[in-house]
Formats: structure tokens, C-alpha cells, sequence
């Protein structure tokens, strides 16, 4: 694929906007009927792969983890999203813009965030209603080096 080819794709599928890359395995948590289509259709044409779900038993290069306000304890889903990828690995966590139903304060993305042990490196739009932070686990911090 040229160059051009490229970035004309990074515009119009927002999964290569969000970093996914051919081959990965991405793990899919918190899926319902609002979950944004064209961005779970992008992300397996990007990776070449269908998203796995919670019953995944091996290690995801990624997860897409779909929460709302009202699913439940936002740092025990974080936790629990980074179960299964090995440190480094993203997870974005996709909420709902601001105005929609289900809309997670962005202090309590980070306070979530933090206290799951993870780092907020970007934020991303993920689609028509939903905007993505992208969390990663700090190498640092597993390995207790600085």
C-alpha cells in the first residue's frame, strides 16, 4: 500500500487511527448493542483478525473495553482488562461523548485509570458517539525501575 493509500486509511477507519496493526489479537469487553459498528469492523480489517471476547484464555496484543457510567466500577474493569496483554499493551477505553447517555467525567476516567495502574497516553475519537483513552500499563512501574 503506497504512503498516500496509507494516511487516506488512517482518515476513514478509525481503528488506523487508534494504532491497531495486521496480525494483533484484540480482546473485546463491555460489547452491547450501542458499541460503535464501524469501529469494531475496522479494528478486525486493520488486524486481519475477529475481535476475542471475555473468554479469551491467551494473551491479547490489545483491548477495546466499552464502558458506561452506569456498567459498574470503572477501576475493577480496567483491572480486569489488564489480565490478559502483557505490559506496554493498550487498552483503550471507550466512553461515551459528552451529552450521550452513559457519559464517564474524564477526572473519573483518570482517577480510575491511575488507581488500576495504568497511564493515559491519548485520547482519540472513536466514532460518532463514543471518544477513546488510550491506557497503557507503565513499563516502569512493573518492573519497580524508574
Amino acid at each position: 500500500m503506497s504512503a498516500t493509500a496509507d494516511h487516506a486509511e488512517e482518515r476513514t477507519n478509525p481503528a488506523a487511527r487508534l494504532g491497531f496493526q495486521p496480525g494483533q489479537v484484540v480482546q473485546e469487553l463491555g460489547y452491547d448493542d450501542d458499541a460503535e459498528q464501524a469501529l469494531r469492523e475496522g479494528i478486525e480489517a486493520v488486524t486481519g483478525t475477529e475481535l476475542v471476547d471475555e473468554d479469551h484464555d491467551d494473551v491479547a496484543d490489545a483491548v477495546v473495553l466499552w464502558f458506561r457510567e452506569d456498567d459498574g466500577d470503572l477501576t475493577d474493569a480496567l483491572v480486569d482488562a489488564t489480565t490478559m496483554i502483557d505490559e506496554g499493551a493498550p487498552v483503550w477505553l471507550l466512553t461515551p461523548k459528552t451529552g450521550r447517555p452513559g457519559y464517564v467525567e474524564a477526572s473519573d476516567i483518570g482517577e480510575a485509570a491511575q488507581t488500576a495502574g495504568l497511564a493515559q497516553t491519548s485520547n482519540a475519537n472513536a466514532g460518532k458517539d463514543w471518544t477513546g483513552s488510550r491506557l497503557v500499563t507503565p513499563k516502569a512501574a512493573k518492573s519497580g525501575k524508574r
